[in-house]
């Protein structure tokens, strides 16, 4: 079991990072950028969704506010902090690694058969959620649903 996890996360970084080359990302601003996709978030709440420090957190945003790919504002609710959120070519870019993302990852089971991939989707949903694993990918069903319209 654990060499099978293991070598299974493995499997899903380097597709991650396959990605996200494809689109000049590192494999931390795509994640960032998925994470972005439904609304902005916090610094606070993006460090734990994406479990990094609150110095690793700041450069990453640096640099992708550098490139034009999001955006910090004032958090309408407390004057002091910032909500980070995509600006219209990080959602444009966010649309393309997602998208392309979920076309390899999809890729990845295809030796199973249409059961099996279902009953593999039920475990690791169970696992995720037994360890509260932060939604920093959500299926595509689930972001559409909850598409904010403050992402300009």
């Amino acid at each position: 079991m654990v060499a099978a996890l293991v070598r299974a996360a493995f499997l899903v970084d380097g597709v991650y990072a396959e990605a996200s080359r494809t689109y000049g990302l590192t494999p931390q601003q795509g994640q960032l950028l998925c994470v972005l996709m439904p609304q902005p978030y916090g610094m606070g709440e993006l460090g734990e969704m994406l479990g990094l420090a609150k110095s690793s957190l700041t450069g990453l945003v640096d640099r992708t506010v550098r490139r034009g790919l999001v955006r910090r504002d004032a958090d309408p609710r407390d004057g002091r902090a910032v909500r980070v959120g995509l600006t219209e070519e990080g959602a444009a870019l966010a649309e393309k690694f997602y998208a392309e993302t979920c076309r390899r990852m999809e890729a990845l089971p295809s030796g199973l058969s249409g059961a099996e991939r279902e009953r593999l989707a039920v475990l690791l949903s169970r696992v995720v959620a037994d360890n509260e694993v932060p939604e920093v990918f959500v299926e595509a069903e689930q972001r559409t649903g909850h598409r904010s319209s403050s992402r300009s």
